[in-house]
């Protein structure tokens, strides 16, 4: 080493005072200022650098002829492969229900009597309080009592009008009364219904608001608030540019972060109606709920799937480049020897969706293709290329 460091040195004096000569010399040939003289060192130095030229040549042979190791840049590819492609559309939403509602009077009056307690359940139509009817019940009494008398004579008018006994006004008279006291009998009876609450519907009692003997309004006092669990759904608004693919039946995943459980269902009702505000339609997602746990007004994450490809070409978006016209690119192997090298062309390619890190390939390549992933940045078209990490996936 220290030999070669020394040979090192000395060559680089030797061509230091050579240079040094030279320069001298050529300083002296223009000072002398003969055309002769200039010319004649002239070609001398040209024909220096030919001969030089000619050794560097020489040299360059020697070192491509005994240099094994060829400078080609290495890359990995991966082929190309047919696969299920299921694109989702991820979107917020609420969870509601119809089964929610906070119950109101339909007569004034005082709240007599409260009959449930927060967190009973209930069934449809049960008795849920009661309201003062001021006395609607005792005028009920009396006139079901006269309706009855009337009843009586229309009765008997008949039968004496069926045998050609009395007077058909008398008959008509009867009748008329008797219908007209059955419709007063009704119409009492339905304002007498209106002081007893009832529930709409089966479910659980969220809250009691109004407490017994409260003064409470027809329509206005809430009373309680009541729910039922087992009908949920989740209700969001989706852009118009997904109208013909978020469709009824569609597959969705639902996440609830608070949870941290999802669930799988399906869209049961997409909105044919675009809000001209937003620009966007109303999407229910159907929601089991048989351990009750899934409240509502919960926050959603869905994911819809509104795109499937049962044989889709999928390439990481890492390895795709665009060129001076907005055309899209990607770089294949063709040629490849036993030695795992080969040559890279350049490929126009279209894509279509893309979930995650990959993109579906719509056109430019098929299943098989040989495609270059690390290194595809690098690489330049119709260069030869070494592929190492050979992968199938």
């Amino acid at each position: 080493m220290k030999h070669i460091y020394s040979l090192f040195i000395a060559s680089i004096l030797i061509v230091s005072c050579g240079g040094e000569k030279k320069r001298n010399s050529v300083e002296k040939v223009l000072e002398s200022n003969n055309l002769e003289s200039i010319r004649e060192k002239r070609g001398e130095l040209v024909n220096e650098q030919e001969a030089i030229n000619d050794k560097i040549k020489l040299l360059d042979a020697a070192i491509s002829k005994l240099d094994t190791v060829k400078h080609i840049p290495l890359i990995t590819t991966f082929v190309a492969k047919e696969q299920v492609f299921n694109h989702t559309l991820e979107i917020q939403g609420n969870v509601t229900t119809k089964n929610l509602l906070v119950i109101t009077p339909e007569y004034n009056g005082i709240l007599t009597n409260v009959y449930v307690k927060e967190g009973q359940r209930v069934s449809k139509g049960q008795l849920l309080a009661k309201i003062d009817d001021g006395g609607l019940s005792q005028q009920l009494a009396q006139l079901k009592i006269q309706t009855d008398l009337a009843k009586t004579t229309y009765e008997r008018q008949k039968r004496l009008w069926e045998q050609n006994i009395g007077s058909e006004i008398q008959f008509l008279q009867a009748k008329s009364t008797y219908e007209s006291q059955q419709e007063a009998v009704n119409q009492l009876e339905q304002q007498v219904a209106k002081t007893n609450v009832r529930a709409p519907f089966s479910g659980t009692i969220d809250d009691v608001i109004t407490e017994q003997g409260s003064v409470v309004a027809a329509g206005q006092s809430p009373l309680m608030r009541i729910v039922n669990l087992d009908d949920m759904y989740i209700e969001t608004d989706v852009p118009e540019n997904y109208i013909s693919d978020v469709t009824k039946g569609k597959h969705v995943v639902v996440e609830f972060p608070v949870l941290g459980t999802s669930v799988e269902t399906k869209v049961r009702q997409a909105g044919d109606f675009i809000n001209p505000d937003n620009r966007t339609f109303k999407v229910e997602v159907g929601l089991p709920n048989k351990d009750k746990t899934i409240k509502p007004n919960l926050t959603a994450r869905l994911k819809i799937n509104d795109y499937s490809n049962e044989k889709a070409l999928l390439v990481p978006q890492s390895i795709i480049s665009e060129n001076a016209n907005g055309e899209q690119y990607i770089y294949v192997i063709s040629n490849k020897n036993s030695d795992n090298t080969g040559v890279a062309n350049r490929v126009i390619i279209k894509t279509g969706k893309t979930q995650g890190d990959n993109i579906e390939v719509l056109e430019g390549i098929k299943n098989g293709t040989e495609i270059v992933k690390e290194g595809a940045r690098s690489v330049k078209d119709g260069q030869t290329v070494e592929v190492i990490n050979y992968s199938n996936d």
